[in-house]
């Protein structure tokens, strides 16, 4: 790598940590371009050579975070030798991410984050590929193992994070909900919604 790009990448890591910090402090609305490069001590022009606008800062933060998260569920799925511990692990991993990173959970929660999901669902599986297919993967070994109930993998996706997506909004969000407790509860009603064997 030449220094000109060692000193791209560290400007790009400057700008991403400062709209981090900036959002933890001051919210959706006070994340301004001009925030964003006080905080950072980054020109203008270096913000939108790097990212465009706006928008493609806070896109890039998201898909950072975005495959943090993904990567940390994937590593706790691996030890587990069933479909019922990898659950119960990808639960513990997920709300252990947003109660470590309380301002990360905020921005990944947020309704920006909601639009990009919306309006660019295929970019986004695209580019977190790498992390997603591991997770189909394991899926579908336990589908294929007569663990988990042969259900599309959508819906299987949705069962199993969605719970876990909307306990962890509402304590972002609300604060009348025990994330611990939550952790401790939902793995076996996520459990109960995708066995295979619902005798």
């Amino acid at each position: 790598m030449t220094p000109k790009q060692q000193r791209g990448e560290a400007t790009v890591e400057l700008l991403l940590d400062a709209a981090l910090r900036v959002y933890a402090e001051e919210g959706e609305q006070g994340l301004t371009v001009h925030a964003v490069t006080k905080a950072s001590g980054v020109s203008l022009g270096s913000l939108y050579h790097h990212f465009g606008s706006l928008d493609g800062l806070l896109n890039a933060l998201l898909m950072r975070w975005l495959g943090r998260l993904l990567g940390e569920m994937l590593a706790a799925l691996e030890p587990a030798r069933t479909a019922r511990t990898g659950i119960r692990a990808l639960v513990r991993a997920y709300v252990g991410f947003v109660q470590e990173h309380r301002a990360v959970g905020m921005l990944l929660h947020s309704s920006r984050a909601d639009r990009l999901t919306m309006t660019q669902a295929q970019m986004l599986r695209d580019a977190q590929e790498a992390r997603l297919t591991p997770l189909s993967a394991w899926l579908r070994t336990h589908v294929e193992r007569g663990e988990v109930a042969p259900l599309p993998e959508p819906v299987l996706e949705s069962l199993i994070l969605g719970p876990v997506i909307g306990a962890s909004r509402r304590w972002l969000t609300m604060g009348d909900i025990d994330l611990d407790e939550a952790a401790r509860v939902l793995p076996d009603r996520i459990w109960r919604s995708i066995s295979a064997d619902q005798d």
